[in-house]
């Protein structure tokens, strides 16, 4: 009879949580300023997730600095009830732990719940630039080690990362050259200043429509709709160098199970809203919405990876 009373107890515990939850206004919480792919992806979700909850209140809240690490250490800190999530690129997830000792643990201290979305690098080069191909690059590399400049948002970002994996893969060398940011890097681009990037494709695509960049090769296994004449690294000859930029959604560890997945139900409904859905395809995202399980895996999976290239090509923060 006890035991039957306990059972019947939890029972109604969880579906009180379930009920209750939201209570108070859900805070999504970007590690980086706004403006950018993060930035986009955490306001799209707060126009929606509201609605889809039954009106709820759903604010976006930038804590940028330490290349997302300030957010990332806050939400690992914040109470795990579901009204603070964290949305955010790779890097805090699977890069930054490995560059910079940081206050959280990315693997035990963030409740996975999905990667929302995931778009490909482009290798870019000016307009005006002599090359043309990917072929030309790692030939102008050869006959010039050490010379070509590949500029980035910044030490440990995806574009600098996906420079190193290209130069490893090719046995060739180039020169980093790290900004704060993606506006510097498309400003000294277009200026001539740098002679490449592998730009994430969002920041990329207006210059390339516009033809004032020139698009070298993309880094996902196969190529986009938006740029279908571009070959992948791998068409090029360009082996194991695929590399997609992902923004996902996280929670403080310990999240309840049913408000997890209430959350989750929140976000895959408010994605594959027929208002939003083709919107990202135009920005150049592919959905992609997996589970907790699934991200979780995933994050383990792209953690080592990480960890494994900046050991190797000996990567630094500063």
């Amino acid at each position: 009879m006890k035991k039957s009373l306990i059972t019947l107890l939890v029972a109604a515990s969880t579906s009180l949580s379930a009920f209750a939850w939201p209570d108070k206004p859900i805070t999504l919480v970007v590690p980086f300023p706004p403006g950018g792919s993060t930035d986009l992806i955490a306001r799209t979700l707060s126009g929606k997730m509201g609605e889809k909850l039954g009106g709820a209140t759903v604010v976006v809240e930038n804590k940028a600095g330490a290349t997302g690490t300030i957010g990332a250490t806050y939400i690992a800190r914040a109470p795990a009830d579901g009204h603070t999530l964290f949305v955010s690129s790779l890097g805090p997830f699977v890069i930054a732990p490995h560059l910079f000792k940081v206050q959280y643990d990315a693997l035990k201290d963030l409740e996975p719940i999905t990667v929302v979305v995931q778009a490909p690098n482009v290798l870019v080069v000016p307009a005006a630039s002599e090359r043309k191909s990917v072929a030309e690059v790692i030939a102008h590399q050869k006959a010039n080690p050490g010379k070509m400049s590949f500029a980035s948002s910044g030490n440990g970002s995806s574009d600098h990362l996906t420079a190193e994996l290209f130069w490893q893969q090719t046995g060739t060398s180039g020169v980093h050259v790290p900004y704060k940011g993606g506006g510097p890097v498309m400003s000294d681009l277009l200026g001539n200043q740098v002679e490449s990037s592998f730009m994430n494709i969002n920041t990329a695509m207006p210059q390339i429509k516009a033809g004032k960049l020139r698009a070298l090769a993309i880094t996902s296994a196969k190529r986009s709709p938006l740029l279908p004449d571009v070959p992948t690294l791998e068409e090029s000859g360009v082996k194991d160098a695929n590399v997609q930029s992902w923004q996902a959604v996280a929670a403080p560890k310990g999240l309840p199970v049913d408000v997890k997945k209430r959350i989750h139900d929140a976000i895959v409904a408010s994605i594959n809203d027929p208002a939003v859905t083709p919107k990202l395809l135009e920005l150049g995202f592919e959905v992609v919405l997996n589970t907790p399980e699934q991200f979780a895996a995933f994050q383990a999976s792209e953690y080592a990876r990480w960890q494994k290239l900046i050991t190797s090509r000996n990567i630094k923060a500063d």
